[in-house]
């Protein structure tokens, strides 16, 4: 692909914060999202991005999968599933202004769910009733077939689940990455990954390792509450972005 320096620049920052997010800061997804999307068509920055995605998505398995709750990984992928099914259907039919401002208004919504949970410790409410995790599973499968965009949403599943750290990276982890190889036919199916793109991300996987290595350092040295907030801050600002 014919980048200007620059843009090489920014596709090996978003490379490697694909590796953070991964296996560090989880709120950074959407960051990297933007980066790509910035540098190249929106619609084709989907296909780039995620053979990067399970690349992150193998060395965070490898790293976290011990502490994998698979309780919730089965509770949210059937969901997620059907969510591939029909977001690779729709991709077709919404403009990039419809997708953006659609999950910005579900990631804003679900930040605020959050807090208003947090402000109430003893009672869960809603973010524990049977209809949260379908809700989620699906919107995390649509918006990830569409942009890439679903970590915002698991932050706020898995946070609403009250998961110590590490068994937080190992749900996510194992998560995604049956998610992001179930997606790869679809991508394909779509003319999103291409012999051209698989070149592109064999130049820009090194960034990936990379990211995870700092993301593992990162994640050492934040507690609990910290990361919570980090995580929260970031997705709620990455929600209202899509609006702007």
């Amino acid at each position: 692909m014919n980048f200007h320096a620059w843009e090489w620049f920014l596709a090996a920052l978003g490379a490697l914060l694909v590796g953070v997010a991964k296996t560090g800061i989880t709120g950074l997804s959407l960051l990297f999202v933007s980066i790509f999307a910035s540098i190249m068509p929106a619609r084709r920055s989907t296909g780039v991005v995620l053979p990067l995605l399970i690349v992150g998505d193998v060395i965070a398995v490898l790293s976290y999968h011990r502490h994998a709750q698979w309780g919730h990984v089965w509770r949210l992928f059937p969901w997620a599933a059907a969510g591939v099914v029909a977001g690779a259907f729709a991709m077709g039919r919404m403009d990039e202004r419809q997708t953006r401002l659609a999950i910005g208004a579900i990631v804003v919504g679900l930040s605020v769910l959050h807090l208003a949970r947090r402000a109430r410790p003893g009672d869960p409410g809603a973010l524990r009733s049977a209809w949260f995790a379908p809700v989620v599973g699906m919107l995390a499968g649509f918006t990830t077939i569409v942009s890439n965009a679903a970590g915002p949403l698991m932050v706020i599943y898995l946070l609403a689940m009250r998961l110590p750290k590490m068994e937080y990276m190992g749900t996510g982890a194992v998560f995604f990455l049956m998610l992001n190889i179930f997606k790869v036919p679809f991508m394909v199916w779509l003319g999103l990954v291409t012999r051209a793109s698989l070149l592109l991300n064999a130049e820009l996987a090194p960034a990936v390792v990379a990211g995870t290595l700092l993301g593992r350092w990162l994640l050492g040295r934040i507690n609990q509450r910290a990361f919570e907030n980090i995580a929260l801050a970031l997705t709620f600002a990455a929600g209202v972005r899509m609006f702007l």
